[in-house]
């Protein structure tokens, strides 16, 4: 597992989520732990290494 940390689109607290570099390509909802708002997160990983990660908004 690989942790990214990153700030809410919301609250801008920084966070953090456990991403498995062994699936390619990730889309999925996960609500903010500070806030608890749902994050769209994006995230792309090749030769086990994260080249892509967006935590979107979802009431944009």
């Amino acid at each position: 597992m690989f942790e990214h940390f990153f700030q809410c689109p919301y609250c801008w607290e920084e966070i953090s989520m456990l991403l498995d570099p062994s699936i390619l390509h990730q889309t999925y909802v996960e609500d903010c732990e500070v806030c608890c708002n749902p994050i769209e997160i994006h995230s792309k990983f090749e030769n086990q290494e994260l080249v892509s990660f967006d935590a979107m908004n979802l009431e944009q």
